[in-house]
């Protein structure tokens, strides 16, 4: 669905040069908004006044930045000024943020402009909101950045922020069709961020591109303009096709197998990952120190409680019955896989995996994130690789895992697979 939309790259040199103001940019979403959110209920709230209001400002910047007079969506977890974080919760409605967000203040100082809030999960977890995947409106768009992920992939925003503590932003891009970047958790701060783990959350990007998450990232880190990447045109990716963790889909598993046929006559390396890799015991420990640091950072009166789902009361209550000598366990057995994950992403670009065990599901769910728990549990960096469709033509996203040493290595295997993916279609 995306393809279909001007990328942030066409957008932001239209803008800086001139031709279109962002004034224009932002009533082109807001009309995009009010064309089809009736039915994809991505926002929380739109604040038009003050779309409008900061794109006039920017209509007069005599210095564009990397994202100038761009919307964007912003996941009801993370701060705006003056707007409302609910945070998918009654719990939370009608409470106004103070300032922004550390991350809204930096994309803001680049020349994005809030078009408004977008639907989370609530608190970031597993009980959906109302978002409905923009392919087939009876599926998830997955979570627990859903609106974000919406917004992106029906042409409302070009891009949107999210985050990630187990697979809030893998899932959805995979499920909607578009790509994803998770920042290794302590890259960026998290000020503004509503908190539920301190050791797993992450900052997210949704866009309908890896250059374009590139753009984005390169905002994220305060630069002028995007950093020039490696050449790649025979890129070491390990397999992992995750069976221990989940069984695929059928039509996904024989899609793989095809795809990495494919990259394998285009020049690329593909070994399979190593055994010693225990993704399994890590979706244990990653389950363990979830709990355990959910159950200190949310915390509600008696009274309160009525109003949590019945999903994240259970996650709650387990939390508060783990011994701390078990979450201790838990981050030491993390450590040590990490490890041998980074000694092997020293010789190789990128871990290539299924980043969903198949198409979005029907019905009230956010999906499975098992696919990216493991990896969010050892704290690396993640690129979602749109270009898969199933044979109902429903998304099937890739994902690739690097090295947070050298990110511009899994930024170049990104845009080389999305490439091979795009030549195959």
């Amino acid at each position: 669905m995306h393809s279909s939309y001007p990328t942030l790259r066409d957008l932001a040199r239209s803008t800086a040069g001139g031709s279109v103001s962002p004034s224009h940019l932002v009533r082109q979403s807001l009309d995009r908004v009010s064309a089809v959110d009736g039915e994809i209920r991505a926002w929380v709230r739109v604040d038009a006044e003050g779309a409008e209001r900061e794109a006039a400002r920017l209509d007069e910047a005599a210095d564009p930045g990397l994202l100038h007079g761009l919307p964007a969506g912003v996941k009801d977890t993370i701060d705006v000024a003056g707007l409302p974080t609910e945070c998918g919760s009654v719990l939370r409605a009608g409470r106004i943020a103070g300032g922004d967000a550390w991350v809204v203040t930096r994309l803001r100082a680049a020349g994005m402009i809030v078009l408004g809030k977008t639907v989370t999960a609530e608190f970031a977890c597993s009980e959906p909101g109302p978002t409905r995947n923009p392919h087939d409106q009876a599926r998830t768009p997955g979570g627990s950045s859903s609106g974000s992920a919406a917004a992106v992939a029906s042409g409302m925003v070009p891009f949107a922020l999210g985050t990630q503590t187990g697979g809030s932003i893998t899932r959805p891009a995979a499920f909607c069709g578009i790509a994803g970047y998770v920042a290794p958790p302590g890259a960026f701060p998290m000020d503004g961020i509503e908190p539920l783990s301190e050791t797993l959350d992450s900052v997210g990007i949704l866009a309908r591109d890896v250059a374009d998450l590139e753009v984005v990232r390169a905002a994220l880190l305060g630069l002028r303009q995007v950093p020039a990447l490696p050449e790649m045109s025979r890129p070491r990716l390990l397999m992992a096709k995750c069976s221990e963790l989940a069984v695929l889909d059928p039509g996904f598993e024989e899609e793989l197998e095809r795809v990495v046929s494919l990259l394998v006559r285009q020049g690329a390396r593909v070994d399979t990952l190593p055994a010693d890799l225990d993704l399994k015991s890590l979706l244990g420990a990653h389950s363990t120190v979830l709990t355990f640091e959910a159950a200190g950072a949310l915390r509600f009166e008696p009274a309160e409680r009525r109003h949590l789902s019945a999903s994240l009361r259970h996650l709650l209550d387990l939390g508060a019955r783990t011994p701390r000598g078990a979450y201790e366990r838990a981050l030491g057995g993390i450590a040590l896989q990490r490890a041998r994950a980074l000694e092997l992403l020293s010789e190789y670009d990128a871990v290539l995996a299924p980043a969903v065990p198949g198409a979005a599901p029907p019905g009230r769910t956010t999906g499975d994130a098992v696919m990216s728990r493991p990896w969010q549990a050892m704290g690396l960096p993640v690129v979602t690789v749109p270009g898969l469709v199933d044979h109902a033509s429903m998304p099937l996203g890739l994902q690739l895992v690097g090295n947070p040493r050298s990110e511009e290595r899994l930024f170049a295997a990104g845009r080389w697979l999305e490439a091979r993916l795009r030549s195959r279609r």
